[in-house]
């Protein structure tokens, strides 16, 4: 059983306005980087979950070798789509969920979640930046079913914070760096 990545991008991104999965940055869209870090990662299959703006994603990564598995009640929040992304990977030996509006997520960094659970044999493995343990993060099989159950906005972080005795953790301090607002856009532009 290989290890699949969920990369999240079904959202409406209703702070900025306009559909941030199709922003540049670095010359390629935050959906392709996503969508190309886990492909360059160890990962064995990729998932990517688009909802809003469906048709507009299908066409930015219909050239890649990733299953799109399209979240028609994305705006009943992310655990709709995590739902979603499980359904297709529920065989998999583990999975890592990662975001496409962090755009500093590179494929080592995935490797690196995956090669940590190899090592400490923990069922989590968060991204850790200032005070947070969150996503990019790999789960285990036996966290499937919790995932699966999350309701809402409740994001895979909520399962992170209900077993810290299960976590181990990598440094990405530049996780924090994610686009949600204007003002998130001209910081990232800055960089």
């Amino acid at each position: 059983m290989g290890i699949g990545a969920i990369v999240l991008a079904a959202g409406g991104s209703s702070r900025l306005g306009v559909p941030k999965q199709l922003l540049e940055f670095h010359g390629e869209s935050l959906v392709r980087r996503a969508a190309k870090a886990a492909l360059e990662s160890v990962c064995d299959r990729v998932v990517i979950v688009i909802g809003n703006h469906a048709q507009l994603m299908r066409q930015e990564i219909g050239d890649l070798p990733v299953s799109v598995v399209e979240n028609k009640i994305w705006q009943s929040g992310i655990s709709s789509s995590i739902r979603a992304g499980l359904e297709k990977l529920s065989s998999q030996g583990g999975i890592v969920i990662t975001l496409c509006d962090q755009p500093f997520v590179t494929a080592a960094l995935l490797t690196e979640l995956i090669s940590t659970h190899c090592k400490t044999r923990r069922p989590i493995v968060a991204s850790t930046y200032g005070t947070t343990r969150g996503v990019p993060a790999f789960f285990a099989p036996e966290l499937f079913s919790e995932l699966a159950s999350l309701t809402k906005d409740e994001g895979a972080r909520r399962i992170i914070a209900l077993h810290p005795e299960k976590v181990a953790t990598v440094e990405f301090p530049r996780g924090a760096i994610d686009i949600d607002t204007t003002e998130d856009l001209a910081r990232l532009i800055q960089t």
